[in-house]
């Protein structure tokens, strides 16, 4: 289960010749995002209560009307308050990472999550790495419209930090920060890090994330967490995502933390560090 996300088997990847690109695509997509509307009964409970919103917009590659599900979740002050766009990882919808978006918001932020398209009750497609980052850049460019004098900052989780870098090179001249936890550099480097990495398939890798690429091209402070016992993301695929961002910059190691628990043992840290890189405290 644990390599089930991203697990770009070998026999698949092998068989590239055979079911041709198009297809290899398609299952690359389907494996990296694991998209539908599944959640967790943890999730489920922590949602309750959280407002519904609801973005529409015209994507800008095809032109289809999408709708993409959110939830919203203020600031026990909302007056003030910085405000967090948070974009989730692979195979739960919004609902499954409502117990890290009470943390965040635990920790002075009001909190924007969003569902990309393909899960929970955001319009029904197969997700891809473009198609999430327009789905992501929607839901920013609504966030600045709601709340445009709120220093914003983005927040993205597992293949959501790769998404989330990716949207603030877009959005450098009005975000405040970007934060990351449980990232990599991309997607290749993931691959690269399971046991039978050494195989070459890196160039059959369509859906690439190239956050190490683009975080380097920032001009805003930047706060990378990972845990220590993460299994599914080896903490040094962290360390090498905050090695190739620039200064001011912040690592946070959760010694403990797996790829689901960091956020929670974690706090502590990162409280610290965005008193100490954004100037943050909690409420």
């Amino acid at each position: 289960m644990k390599r089930r996300w991203l697990a770009l088997g070998t026999a698949a990847l092998a068989a590239v010749a055979v079911l041709g690109c198009g297809s290899l695509d398609e299952k690359q997509r389907e494996w990296i995002f694991q998209p539908g509307e599944r959640t967790w009964a943890g999730g489920q409970a922590a949602a309750q209560g959280m407002e519904d919103v609801w973005i529409d917009f015209k994507a800008p590659s095809t032109g289809d009307a999408v709708r993409l599900h959110g939830l919203w979740l203020a600031a026990a002050q909302p007056e003030g308050a910085p405000v967090l766009l948070y974009l989730h990882g692979a195979r739960f919808d919004v609902r499954g990472s409502a117990p890290r978006i009470r943390r965040m918001q635990e920790l002075g932020f009001s909190v924007l999550a969003v569902d990309y398209r393909g899960f929970g009750r955001s319009s029904k497609a197969l997700p891809s790495e473009a198609s999430a980052y327009e789905d992501a850049r929607a839901a920013w460019d609504w966030l600045a419209a709601q709340y445009p004098q709120s220093r914003r900052y983005v927040f993205g989780h597992s293949l959501g930090g790769a998404i989330a870098v990716h949207l603030a090179g877009e959005v450098q001249h009005d975000a405040a920060g970007l934060i990351v936890e449980g990232s990599f550099p991309s997607i290749p480097d993931v691959v690269s890090s399971f046991k039978w990495g050494w195989l070459p398939v890196g160039p059959l890798i369509t859906q690439r994330f190239e956050a190490g690429q683009e975080i380097g091209k920032l001009t805003m402070p930047v706060l990378v967490v990972h845990g220590s016992e993460d299994t599914l993301i080896p903490p040094a695929l962290g360390r090498a995502l905050y090695e190739r961002a620039p200064e001011p910059k912040r690592f946070v190691l959760v010694e403990g933390g797996s790829h689901h628990s960091t956020n929670t043992l974690g706090q502590p840290q990162y409280r610290a560090a965005l008193a100490e890189l954004f100037g943050i405290k909690p409420q």
